[in-house]
């Protein structure tokens, strides 16, 4: 199995959400674990980024196997964590006051897959994804943080970078190339 790529984003989160996922290419050999804000309204997230990329993008279930070259996101009004292998779905209490939250998915992706895991905080206006990207760099695994200049809400990367230490904010698009270039594709 190839990196563990979690993604937080919440307001203004998408546009730089979609420039990521047209990066990767159909070759991937890393799974994309997101969650977008949404609470218990219906989404049509996995709809969007399947036509934007050229991966398969579809609402994670509970006890799914893990795959490469997927993009799994949660859905709504439910957190979705990470096993060693597998996604667990659950409809516990709200972090940061919503379900889906990032830090639930970061830190049991850095349990689980330590230094294999890229955590990438977006857009977004509260602090979800700071607690969960310390645990991802504390593990060894690698931490992004979008631009605060490009950012339309940038308190969820301030965050990040008031609590932990990644990596230098970057934009949507140099995140993608930081992706693409740390992820081997298959032959």
């Amino acid at each position: 199995m190839g990196a563990i790529i979690v993604i937080a984003s919440s307001a203004g989160g998408l546009k730089p959400l979609k420039r990521i996922v047209e990066a990767l290419p159909p070759n991937f050999r890393a799974s994309v674990f997101v969650v977008q804000h949404i609470g218990a309204n219906p989404s049509v997230l996995p709809d969007i980024l399947s036509r934007r990329g050229s991966l398969p993008a579809t609402f994670g279930r509970h006890g799914e196997g893990i795959e490469h070259g997927h993009i799994y996101v949660a859905p709504p009004d439910y957190h979705m964590r990470l096993g060693f292998g597998a996604i667990l779905l659950d409809h516990g209490i709200k972090v940061h006051f919503t379900r889906p939250a990032a830090d639930p998915l970061f830190v049991s992706a850095a349990e689980a897959y330590g230094k294999r895991v890229i955590g990438i905080v977006l857009s977004g206006g509260n602090s979800d994804g700071a607690e969960g990207m310390r645990a991802i760099t504390a593990r060894g695994g690698l931490g992004l943080v979008q631009d605060l200049a490009e950012a339309e809400c940038p308190e969820m990367p301030h965050a990040a970078l008031r609590l932990d230490h990644p990596e230098p904010p970057l934009t949507a698009d140099q995140i993608a190339e930081r992706i693409v270039a740390h992820c081997p594709c298959a032959d």
